[in-house]
């Protein structure tokens, strides 16, 4: 591992260095905006796989990768017209925008979506290094999942293991940059852009009601796919339960079964109407959990809700979907004022033949 102080080393000399070692399928640390990346080649099998052995993936989500422009993001990405808006208003900048990936990158950059998140940094060392490499780079935080974010070399080394410092090939020490928060995640491949997480950048607060719209089954499941990843953490560590409403036909248990495809559940899916709750076990990249699909339509009072004890349901691993939440509306309030967990509401509707999805999250 070799170390760069950028403050007394020409830049030119550190760009070139970093270019030699990422033509050679290497790891480089550097500096960005908001914290200290991981850089690999990202179109280089061997580069990614390194990256990848050194920091943990977040199951599902995307590498960002970082380029120059916009031009050269529509190589990797198709840019829609909700891309381009933010492209054009937000970039360069502390902004992560989630696209339809084309599938040229190295296997394992991509999300299981085929989706792909690019960034424009606005750091002027970076682009530079971008514009003379002439391919793109990934862009994920330098340090291990679930640790302090990495402001200083020293925040990512400290937490290293023997194995993991291994892979770093090249660290270009900018020293201790300013403690800004991360960039802000926007998933524009659905019909609303979604926050997936909210940065310090000039974009409104996110909000936690999003406007969704569907026209096929495949695409209903779909939003349950993405509603699951951002709020995967969520599952882990205190449990989900996502309600539904919406009249017949509207798709609610469709949205169930593309809630149990993300949980990696093989089992078919069909509304519990007549048992009023079924349980899947799940293993999803090494997490075991419960399903637990819940059809109300027949309960009719608390004391019915109680009888359930939908509240031995809840909890880290597990994931709750309820089907006629509108029915058990103030019991379920009561049980979620009392049960540390992330609650999730979505409201089915239809308007000239499209089914429209309100979801709205607690905070």
């Amino acid at each position: 591992m070799k170390v760069i102080d950028l403050k007394k080393e020409p830049q030119q000399s550190a760009i070139n260095q970093a270019i030699t070692v990422l033509s050679a399928g290497g790891l480089v640390i550097f500096p960005t905006e908001t914290t200290y990346g991981a850089g690999v080649d990202a179109l280089n099998p061997q580069g990614v796989a390194k990256l990848l052995a050194y920091k943990a993936r977040r199951e599902g989500k995307p590498l960002s990768i970082a380029v120059t422009d916009i031009e050269m993001a529509q190589k990797y990405v198709d840019v829609n017209e909700s891309a381009r808006k933010i492209y054009e208003r937000f970039l360069p900048g502390p902004v992560t925008v989630i696209s339809k990936s084309r599938g040229v990158v190295a296997p394992g950059v991509e999300s299981e979506f085929g989706t792909l998140g690019v960034r424009i940094p606005d750091y002027a060392f970076l682009l530079d290094l971008l514009k003379q490499y002439g391919r793109p780079i990934t862009a994920t935080s330098a340090n291990i999942s679930d640790r302090k974010k990495p402001y200083a070399i020293s925040d990512i080394l400290d937490d290293l293991s023997e194995k993991q410092s291994l892979h770093i090939d090249l660290i270009l020490d900018a020293g201790e940059l300013p403690h800004n928060p991360p960039s802000t995640v926007i998933d524009t491949t659905l019909s609303t852009p979604v926050i997936f997480r909210q940065g310090n950048s000039v974009l409104e607060a996110a909000t936690n009601t999003w406007q969704l719209t569907s026209t096929s089954e495949a695409e209903t499941k779909s939003i349950a796919e993405r509603i699951m990843l951002k709020y995967w953490n969520d599952v882990k560590s205190r449990g989900l339960v996502i309600g539904l409403n919406g009249s017949l036909g509207m798709g609610k248990t469709i949205f169930s079964k593309g809630v149990a495809e993300f949980l990696k559940i093989t089992d078919t899916i069909t509304s519990p109407t007549y048992t009023y709750i079924e349980e899947y076990d799940f293993v999803r990249h090494g997490v075991s959990g419960k399903f637990f699909h819940l059809d109300l339509w027949k309960v009719e009072n608390a004391a019915e809700f109680e009888r359930l004890r939908v509240q031995e349901l809840i909890g880290a691993h597990h994931v709750v979907v309820i089907e006629w939440v509108d029915h058990v509306a103030e019991s379920l309030k009561d049980l979620l004022k009392r049960t540390p967990t992330q609650y999730v509401e979505v409201n089915f509707s239809e308007e000239n033949g499209v089914r429209k999805l309100e979801v709205n999250a607690a905070q």
